[in-house]
Protein backbone atom coordinates (compact mmCIF):
# COMPACT_ATOMS: atom_id res chain seq x y z
CA UNK A 1 0.00 0.00 0.00
CA UNK A 2 1.16 3.50 -0.81
CA UNK A 3 -0.61 6.82 -0.43
CA UNK A 4 -0.28 10.55 -0.92
CA UNK A 5 -2.10 13.50 0.62
CA UNK A 6 -3.77 16.08 -1.59
CA UNK A 7 -5.38 19.36 -0.55
CA UNK A 8 -8.95 20.15 -1.54
CA UNK A 9 -10.78 23.41 -2.20
CA UNK A 10 -12.16 23.39 1.35
CA UNK A 11 -9.92 24.50 4.18
CA UNK A 12 -8.95 21.74 6.65
CA UNK A 13 -10.21 19.02 4.29
CA UNK A 14 -7.68 16.76 2.55
CA UNK A 15 -7.84 13.73 0.30
CA UNK A 16 -5.86 10.57 0.89
CA UNK A 17 -5.10 8.88 -2.45
CA UNK A 18 -4.44 5.24 -1.56
CA UNK A 19 -2.98 2.67 -3.96
CA UNK A 20 -3.42 -1.03 -3.22
CA UNK A 21 -1.00 -3.44 -4.92
CA UNK A 22 -2.17 -6.21 -7.27
CA UNK A 23 -1.15 -8.80 -4.66
CA UNK A 24 -3.23 -7.24 -1.87
CA UNK A 25 -6.20 -6.73 -4.16
CA UNK A 26 -5.94 -10.35 -5.26
CA UNK A 27 -6.34 -11.39 -1.62
CA UNK A 28 -9.47 -9.26 -1.51
CA UNK A 29 -10.79 -10.94 -4.68
CA UNK A 30 -10.33 -14.38 -3.14
CA UNK A 31 -12.16 -13.31 0.02
CA UNK A 32 -14.98 -11.86 -2.04
CA UNK A 33 -15.19 -15.06 -4.13
CA UNK A 34 -15.34 -17.29 -1.05
CA UNK A 35 -18.00 -15.10 0.52
CA UNK A 36 -20.20 -14.77 -2.57
CA UNK A 37 -19.73 -18.04 -4.52
CA UNK A 38 -22.58 -19.85 -2.76
CA UNK A 39 -25.02 -17.27 -4.15
CA UNK A 40 -23.93 -17.74 -7.78
CA UNK A 41 -25.53 -20.40 -9.95
CA UNK A 42 -23.25 -22.04 -12.58
CA UNK A 43 -24.69 -24.87 -14.73
CA UNK A 44 -22.91 -28.19 -14.12
CA UNK A 45 -21.71 -27.26 -10.65
CA UNK A 46 -23.32 -27.52 -7.26
CA UNK A 47 -23.91 -24.08 -5.73
CA UNK A 48 -20.66 -22.79 -4.22
CA UNK A 49 -18.42 -25.27 -6.05
CA UNK A 50 -17.77 -23.41 -9.32
CA UNK A 51 -14.15 -22.23 -9.80
CA UNK A 52 -13.57 -18.49 -9.55
CA UNK A 53 -12.10 -18.23 -13.07
CA UNK A 54 -15.17 -19.88 -14.56
CA UNK A 55 -17.51 -17.50 -12.72
CA UNK A 56 -15.44 -14.50 -13.89
CA UNK A 57 -15.59 -15.80 -17.46
CA UNK A 58 -19.37 -16.19 -17.31
CA UNK A 59 -20.26 -12.99 -15.43
CA UNK A 60 -17.33 -10.72 -16.27
CA UNK A 61 -13.81 -10.26 -14.92
CA UNK A 62 -15.05 -7.56 -12.55
CA UNK A 63 -17.79 -9.66 -10.93
CA UNK A 64 -15.95 -9.71 -7.58
CA UNK A 65 -14.41 -6.23 -7.80
CA UNK A 66 -16.95 -4.46 -5.58
CA UNK A 67 -16.73 -7.17 -2.93
CA UNK A 68 -12.95 -7.09 -3.05
CA UNK A 69 -12.91 -3.31 -2.71
CA UNK A 70 -15.12 -3.57 0.37
CA UNK A 71 -12.72 -6.16 1.76
CA UNK A 72 -9.54 -4.12 1.41
CA UNK A 73 -10.71 -0.52 1.92
CA UNK A 74 -11.18 -0.54 5.75
CA UNK A 75 -7.75 -2.00 6.51
CA UNK A 76 -5.84 -0.03 3.87
CA UNK A 77 -7.53 3.23 4.86
CA UNK A 78 -6.70 2.64 8.54
CA UNK A 79 -3.05 2.03 7.72
CA UNK A 80 -2.84 5.13 5.51
CA UNK A 81 -4.60 7.29 8.12
CA UNK A 82 -2.18 6.14 10.83
CA UNK A 83 0.94 6.54 8.68
CA UNK A 84 -0.14 9.98 7.47
CA UNK A 85 -0.03 11.35 11.05
CA UNK A 86 -3.03 13.50 10.14
CA UNK A 87 -5.32 14.54 13.00
CA UNK A 88 -8.48 13.25 11.30
CA UNK A 89 -11.77 14.45 12.82
CA UNK A 90 -14.40 13.07 10.44
CA UNK A 91 -15.54 9.85 8.90
CA UNK A 92 -13.90 9.29 5.50
CA UNK A 93 -15.77 9.89 2.27
CA UNK A 94 -14.59 6.97 0.11
CA UNK A 95 -14.55 6.86 -3.68
CA UNK A 96 -12.87 4.41 -6.08
CA UNK A 97 -10.74 6.12 -8.70
CA UNK A 98 -9.16 3.08 -10.40
CA UNK A 99 -10.75 -0.37 -10.36
CA UNK A 100 -9.65 -2.22 -13.48
CA UNK A 101 -8.35 -5.65 -14.48
CA UNK A 102 -4.57 -5.89 -14.29
CA UNK A 103 -4.09 -2.54 -12.53
CA UNK A 104 -3.58 -1.58 -8.90
CA UNK A 105 -6.73 -0.61 -7.04
CA UNK A 106 -6.74 3.11 -6.23
CA UNK A 107 -9.30 4.81 -4.02
CA UNK A 108 -9.58 8.17 -2.29
CA UNK A 109 -10.62 9.01 1.25
CA UNK A 110 -11.68 12.61 1.81
CA UNK A 111 -11.35 13.59 5.47
CA UNK A 112 -11.51 16.65 7.65
CA UNK A 113 -8.48 17.45 9.81
CA UNK A 114 -8.48 19.26 13.11
CA UNK A 115 -8.45 23.02 12.48
CA UNK A 116 -6.02 25.42 14.08
CA UNK A 117 -7.50 27.55 16.86
CA UNK A 118 -6.52 31.13 17.63
CA UNK A 119 -7.67 31.86 21.15
CA UNK A 120 -8.89 35.27 22.21
CA UNK A 121 -9.45 36.11 25.87
CA UNK A 122 -9.90 33.04 28.04
CA UNK A 123 -8.65 34.26 31.42
CA UNK A 124 -10.77 36.58 33.49
CA UNK A 125 -13.89 36.18 31.36
CA UNK A 126 -16.80 38.01 32.96
CA UNK A 127 -19.83 35.95 33.99
CA UNK A 128 -23.00 36.75 35.94
CA UNK A 129 -22.76 36.13 39.67
CA UNK A 130 -25.10 33.32 40.70
CA UNK A 131 -27.17 33.32 43.87
CA UNK A 132 -26.30 30.25 45.94
CA UNK A 133 -27.87 31.31 49.24
CA UNK A 134 -30.27 28.77 50.71
CA UNK A 135 -33.39 30.48 52.05
CA UNK A 136 -36.03 29.27 54.48
CA UNK A 137 -38.43 29.15 51.52
CA UNK A 138 -36.09 26.80 49.67
CA UNK A 139 -36.22 24.40 52.60
CA UNK A 140 -39.99 24.78 52.94
CA UNK A 141 -40.47 24.06 49.23
CA UNK A 142 -38.29 20.94 49.51
CA UNK A 143 -40.25 19.74 52.54
CA UNK A 144 -43.48 20.36 50.64
CA UNK A 145 -42.26 18.11 47.81
CA UNK A 146 -41.45 15.33 50.28
CA UNK A 147 -44.87 15.76 51.90
CA UNK A 148 -46.53 15.50 48.49
CA UNK A 149 -44.56 12.33 47.72
CA UNK A 150 -45.73 10.78 50.99
CA UNK A 151 -49.31 12.06 50.92
CA UNK A 152 -52.29 9.75 51.45
CA UNK A 153 -55.25 9.81 49.11
CA UNK A 154 -58.57 9.83 50.95
CA UNK A 155 -62.03 9.71 49.41
CA UNK A 156 -64.33 12.44 50.73
CA UNK A 157 -68.14 12.60 50.62
CA UNK A 158 -69.06 15.42 52.99
CA UNK A 159 -67.97 18.48 51.03
CA UNK A 160 -67.83 20.06 47.59
CA UNK A 161 -64.89 19.97 45.18
CA UNK A 162 -62.00 22.29 45.97
CA UNK A 163 -58.75 23.17 44.20
CA UNK A 164 -56.22 20.32 44.26
CA UNK A 165 -58.81 17.54 44.53
CA UNK A 166 -58.70 14.49 42.30
CA UNK A 167 -62.18 13.93 40.86
CA UNK A 168 -63.99 11.44 38.66
CA UNK A 169 -66.54 13.05 36.36
CA UNK A 170 -68.93 12.32 33.50
CA UNK A 171 -69.25 15.03 30.86
CA UNK A 172 -71.09 15.63 27.61
CA UNK A 173 -70.08 18.58 25.42
CA UNK A 174 -72.20 20.58 22.98
CA UNK A 175 -71.30 23.18 20.37
CA UNK A 176 -74.15 25.09 18.73
CA UNK A 177 -76.51 22.78 20.63
CA UNK A 178 -75.05 19.61 19.09
CA UNK A 179 -72.76 16.96 20.52
CA UNK A 180 -69.32 16.89 18.92
CA UNK A 181 -66.77 14.11 18.42
CA UNK A 182 -64.55 13.58 21.44
CA UNK A 183 -66.74 15.74 23.65
CA UNK A 184 -68.10 12.95 25.83
CA UNK A 185 -66.44 11.11 28.70
CA UNK A 186 -67.44 8.65 31.41
CA UNK A 187 -65.54 8.07 34.67
CA UNK A 188 -62.97 10.64 33.54
CA UNK A 189 -60.20 11.33 36.11
CA UNK A 190 -59.57 15.06 36.49
CA UNK A 191 -57.24 16.75 38.99
CA UNK A 192 -58.48 20.26 39.72
CA UNK A 193 -55.71 22.74 39.07
CA UNK A 194 -53.83 20.51 36.63
CA UNK A 195 -54.94 22.69 33.67
CA UNK A 196 -55.35 19.53 31.61
CA UNK A 197 -58.80 20.51 30.38
CA UNK A 198 -60.06 23.50 28.35
CA UNK A 199 -59.21 26.81 30.08
CA UNK A 200 -61.93 27.78 32.55
CA UNK A 201 -63.37 24.27 32.87
CA UNK A 202 -61.68 23.10 36.07
CA UNK A 203 -62.40 26.35 37.92
CA UNK A 204 -66.13 25.80 37.37
CA UNK A 205 -66.01 22.26 38.77
CA UNK A 206 -64.87 23.75 42.08
CA UNK A 207 -67.88 23.92 44.39
CA UNK A 208 -69.75 21.01 42.82
CA UNK A 209 -70.89 18.19 45.08
CA UNK A 210 -71.01 14.46 44.39
CA UNK A 211 -74.02 13.49 42.28
CA UNK A 212 -74.80 17.04 41.15
CA UNK A 213 -74.95 18.09 37.49
CA UNK A 214 -73.88 21.46 36.20
CA UNK A 215 -73.66 23.23 32.83
CA UNK A 216 -70.10 24.50 32.38
CA UNK A 217 -69.58 27.19 29.74
CA UNK A 218 -66.17 27.50 28.10
CA UNK A 219 -64.64 28.67 24.83
CA UNK A 220 -62.17 26.53 22.87
CA UNK A 221 -58.78 28.24 22.37
CA UNK A 222 -57.99 29.72 18.97
CA UNK A 223 -55.04 27.33 18.68
CA UNK A 224 -57.06 24.20 19.57
CA UNK A 225 -55.96 21.12 17.61
CA UNK A 226 -59.43 20.43 16.13
CA UNK A 227 -60.01 22.96 13.37
CA UNK A 228 -63.83 22.81 13.64
CA UNK A 229 -63.72 23.74 17.36
CA UNK A 230 -61.20 26.59 17.35
CA UNK A 231 -62.61 29.64 19.11
CA UNK A 232 -66.06 28.06 19.49
CA UNK A 233 -68.16 28.48 22.68
CA UNK A 234 -69.21 25.15 24.20
CA UNK A 235 -71.44 23.85 26.99
CA UNK A 236 -70.48 20.77 28.99
CA UNK A 237 -73.01 18.95 31.12
CA UNK A 238 -70.87 17.69 34.01
CA UNK A 239 -71.60 15.29 36.86
CA UNK A 240 -69.16 14.74 39.74
CA UNK A 241 -69.03 11.07 40.76
CA UNK A 242 -66.07 10.94 43.14
CA UNK A 243 -63.83 13.30 45.11
CA UNK A 244 -60.43 12.35 46.49
CA UNK A 245 -58.12 14.62 48.43
CA UNK A 246 -54.47 14.35 49.30
CA UNK A 247 -53.70 14.45 52.99
CA UNK A 248 -50.19 15.62 53.69
CA UNK A 249 -48.31 14.15 56.65
CA UNK A 250 -47.53 16.55 59.48
CA UNK A 251 -44.01 17.92 59.73
CA UNK A 252 -42.91 16.18 62.90
CA UNK A 253 -39.89 14.27 64.17
CA UNK A 254 -41.77 11.08 63.32
CA UNK A 255 -42.19 12.26 59.72
CA UNK A 256 -38.46 13.02 59.50
CA UNK A 257 -37.50 9.56 60.77
CA UNK A 258 -39.93 7.94 58.29
CA UNK A 259 -38.53 9.70 55.21
CA UNK A 260 -34.86 10.02 56.14
CA UNK A 261 -32.04 8.66 58.29
CA UNK A 262 -32.53 11.44 60.83
CA UNK A 263 -34.43 11.22 64.11
CA UNK A 264 -35.53 14.84 64.34
CA UNK A 265 -37.11 17.32 61.95
CA UNK A 266 -34.41 19.90 62.69
CA UNK A 267 -31.64 17.46 61.75
CA UNK A 268 -33.51 16.56 58.56
CA UNK A 269 -33.88 20.26 57.69
CA UNK A 270 -30.13 20.75 58.17
CA UNK A 271 -29.49 17.89 55.77
CA UNK A 272 -31.93 19.31 53.24
CA UNK A 273 -30.17 22.65 53.49
CA UNK A 274 -26.84 20.96 52.68
CA UNK A 275 -28.39 19.14 49.71
CA UNK A 276 -29.96 22.33 48.35
CA UNK A 277 -26.69 24.22 48.82
CA UNK A 278 -24.81 21.53 46.86
CA UNK A 279 -27.38 21.69 44.03
CA UNK A 280 -27.19 25.46 43.87
CA UNK A 281 -23.40 25.44 43.89
CA UNK A 282 -23.31 22.81 41.12
CA UNK A 283 -25.86 24.80 39.09
CA UNK A 284 -23.88 28.02 39.63
CA UNK A 285 -20.65 26.39 38.50
CA UNK A 286 -22.37 24.91 35.44
CA UNK A 287 -23.80 28.34 34.59
CA UNK A 288 -20.36 29.95 34.98
CA UNK A 289 -18.86 27.30 32.69
CA UNK A 290 -21.54 27.80 30.02
CA UNK A 291 -21.29 31.59 30.09
CA UNK A 292 -17.49 31.57 30.05
CA UNK A 293 -17.23 29.06 27.21
CA UNK A 294 -19.79 30.97 25.14
CA UNK A 295 -17.61 34.07 25.40
CA UNK A 296 -14.35 32.20 24.85
CA UNK A 297 -15.59 30.45 21.69
CA UNK A 298 -17.11 33.70 20.37
CA UNK A 299 -13.70 35.39 20.78
CA UNK A 300 -11.71 32.54 19.22
CA UNK A 301 -10.96 32.05 15.52
CA UNK A 302 -11.23 28.67 13.80
CA UNK A 303 -12.38 27.26 10.47
CA UNK A 304 -14.45 24.19 11.27
CA UNK A 305 -14.91 21.94 8.21
CA UNK A 306 -18.45 20.87 7.40
CA UNK A 307 -17.48 17.19 7.50
CA UNK A 308 -16.38 17.57 11.12
CA UNK A 309 -19.79 18.95 12.09
CA UNK A 310 -21.54 16.27 10.01
CA UNK A 311 -19.65 13.55 11.85
CA UNK A 312 -20.53 15.04 15.25
CA UNK A 313 -24.21 15.22 14.22
CA UNK A 314 -24.13 11.55 13.18
CA UNK A 315 -22.60 10.54 16.51
CA UNK A 316 -25.25 12.49 18.42
CA UNK A 317 -27.99 10.87 16.30
CA UNK A 318 -26.51 7.42 16.97
CA UNK A 319 -26.45 8.12 20.72
CA UNK A 320 -30.04 9.39 20.58
CA UNK A 321 -31.22 6.27 18.73
CA UNK A 322 -29.43 4.06 21.27
CA UNK A 323 -31.10 5.84 24.21
CA UNK A 324 -34.50 5.45 22.54
CA UNK A 325 -33.80 1.77 21.96
CA UNK A 326 -33.00 1.31 25.67
CA UNK A 327 -36.48 2.71 26.37
CA UNK A 328 -38.01 0.20 23.95
CA UNK A 329 -38.63 2.74 21.16
CA UNK A 330 -37.14 1.86 17.74
CA UNK A 331 -35.86 4.91 15.86
CA UNK A 332 -38.15 4.14 12.89
CA UNK A 333 -41.14 4.29 15.24
CA UNK A 334 -39.89 7.63 16.57
CA UNK A 335 -39.69 9.01 13.02
CA UNK A 336 -43.22 7.83 12.35
CA UNK A 337 -44.66 9.45 15.48
CA UNK A 338 -42.80 12.76 15.13
CA UNK A 339 -42.89 13.15 11.36
CA UNK A 340 -39.11 13.66 11.35
CA UNK A 341 -36.70 12.13 8.86
CA UNK A 342 -33.07 11.11 9.47
CA UNK A 343 -31.88 14.25 7.64
CA UNK A 344 -34.17 16.53 9.68
CA UNK A 345 -33.00 14.92 12.91
CA UNK A 346 -29.37 15.53 11.94
CA UNK A 347 -30.22 19.15 11.14
CA UNK A 348 -31.76 19.57 14.60
CA UNK A 349 -28.49 18.43 16.16
CA UNK A 350 -26.33 20.79 14.06
CA UNK A 351 -26.31 23.89 16.36
CA UNK A 352 -25.44 21.82 19.43
CA UNK A 353 -22.88 19.79 17.45
CA UNK A 354 -21.09 22.97 16.33
CA UNK A 355 -21.15 24.33 19.89
CA UNK A 356 -19.64 21.11 21.28
CA UNK A 357 -16.88 21.16 18.67
CA UNK A 358 -15.99 24.79 19.38
CA UNK A 359 -15.92 24.14 23.13
CA UNK A 360 -13.75 21.06 22.70
CA UNK A 361 -11.27 22.76 20.35
CA UNK A 362 -10.91 25.79 22.61
CA UNK A 363 -10.47 23.68 25.74
CA UNK A 364 -7.80 21.57 24.04
CA UNK A 365 -5.97 24.76 23.05
CA UNK A 366 -6.28 26.18 26.58
CA UNK A 367 -4.90 22.91 28.00
CA UNK A 368 -1.89 23.24 25.68
CA UNK A 369 -1.40 26.94 26.42
CA UNK A 370 -1.50 26.38 30.18
CA UNK A 371 0.39 23.06 30.05
CA UNK A 372 -2.49 21.23 31.72
CA UNK A 373 -1.69 17.53 31.45
CA UNK A 374 -2.84 14.33 33.09
CA UNK A 375 -0.32 12.84 35.49
CA UNK A 376 0.07 9.15 36.25
CA UNK A 377 -1.63 9.90 39.58
CA UNK A 378 -4.59 11.44 37.74
CA UNK A 379 -4.91 8.35 35.55
CA UNK A 380 -4.67 6.04 38.56
CA UNK A 381 -7.40 8.00 40.34
CA UNK A 382 -9.65 7.76 37.30
CA UNK A 383 -9.07 4.00 37.04
CA UNK A 384 -9.97 3.65 40.72
CA UNK A 385 -13.22 5.56 40.16
CA UNK A 386 -14.05 3.21 37.28
CA UNK A 387 -13.28 0.17 39.40
CA UNK A 388 -15.54 1.47 42.18
CA UNK A 389 -18.32 2.33 39.74
CA UNK A 390 -18.27 -1.11 38.11
CA UNK A 391 -17.46 -2.91 41.39
CA UNK A 392 -14.42 -4.54 39.79
CA UNK A 393 -10.84 -5.04 40.87
CA UNK A 394 -8.66 -2.15 39.67
CA UNK A 395 -6.12 -4.57 38.18
CA UNK A 396 -8.91 -6.07 36.08
CA UNK A 397 -9.86 -2.60 34.85
CA UNK A 398 -6.22 -1.80 34.13
CA UNK A 399 -5.77 -5.02 32.13
CA UNK A 400 -8.76 -4.14 29.97
CA UNK A 401 -7.30 -0.74 29.03
CA UNK A 402 -4.98 -0.57 26.05
CA UNK A 403 -2.52 2.25 25.37
CA UNK A 404 -5.00 4.04 23.10
CA UNK A 405 -7.72 3.96 25.77
CA UNK A 406 -5.32 5.25 28.42
CA UNK A 407 -4.20 8.10 26.15
CA UNK A 408 -7.82 9.04 25.54
CA UNK A 409 -8.46 9.04 29.28
CA UNK A 410 -5.46 11.34 29.77
CA UNK A 411 -6.79 13.68 27.07
CA UNK A 412 -10.19 13.76 28.79
CA UNK A 413 -8.55 14.53 32.14
CA UNK A 414 -6.62 17.41 30.55
CA UNK A 415 -9.90 18.80 29.17
CA UNK A 416 -11.48 18.56 32.64
CA UNK A 417 -8.53 20.53 34.02
CA UNK A 418 -9.02 23.16 31.31
CA UNK A 419 -12.70 23.47 32.27
CA UNK A 420 -11.75 23.99 35.92
CA UNK A 421 -9.13 26.54 34.88
CA UNK A 422 -11.69 28.53 32.88
CA UNK A 423 -14.27 28.51 35.68
CA UNK A 424 -11.77 29.28 38.44
CA UNK A 425 -10.40 32.23 36.45
CA UNK A 426 -13.80 33.65 35.46
CA UNK A 427 -14.75 36.99 37.04
CA UNK A 428 -18.22 37.16 38.56
CA UNK A 429 -20.10 40.43 38.15
CA UNK A 430 -23.39 41.53 39.65
CA UNK A 431 -25.92 41.36 36.86
CA UNK A 432 -28.29 43.87 38.44
CA UNK A 433 -25.53 46.42 38.89
CA UNK A 434 -24.62 46.10 35.23
CA UNK A 435 -28.24 46.54 34.18
CA UNK A 436 -28.62 49.62 36.40
CA UNK A 437 -25.45 51.15 34.95
CA UNK A 438 -26.67 50.47 31.42
CA UNK A 439 -30.03 52.04 32.18
CA UNK A 440 -28.32 55.14 33.63
CA UNK A 441 -26.10 55.42 30.56
CA UNK A 442 -29.14 55.21 28.29
CA UNK A 443 -30.88 57.97 30.28
CA UNK A 444 -27.78 60.15 30.00
CA UNK A 445 -27.68 59.59 26.23
CA UNK A 446 -31.35 60.57 25.96
CA UNK A 447 -30.74 63.85 27.82
CA UNK A 448 -27.87 64.72 25.49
Amino acid sequence: MSFKVENTDEKNVVKLVIEVSDEEFEKGLNKAYNREKSRINVPGFRRGKAPRKLIEKMYGADVFFEGAANEVIPGEYSKAAEESKLDIVSRPKIAASQLEVGKPFIFTAEVAVRPDVELGQYKGVEVDKQDTEVTDKDIEDELKKVQEQNARKVEVTDRAVKDGDETVIDFDGFVDGKEFEGGKGTDYPLTIGSHSFIPGFEEQVVGMEIGTEKDINVTFPEDYHAEELKGKPAVFKVTVKKITEKQLPELTDEFASDVSDFETLDAYKDDLKSQIAKRKEDAARSSKETQAMDKITADAKMDIPKAMIDTQCERMADDFAQRLSQQGIPIDQYYKYTGLTPDKLLEQFRPEAEKRIKNSLCLEEIAKAEKLEATDEDLEEQLKKMADAYKMDIEKIRSMMGDAEKEQMKADIAIDKAVRFVVDNAVETEKKAEEDTKAEDEKADDKQ
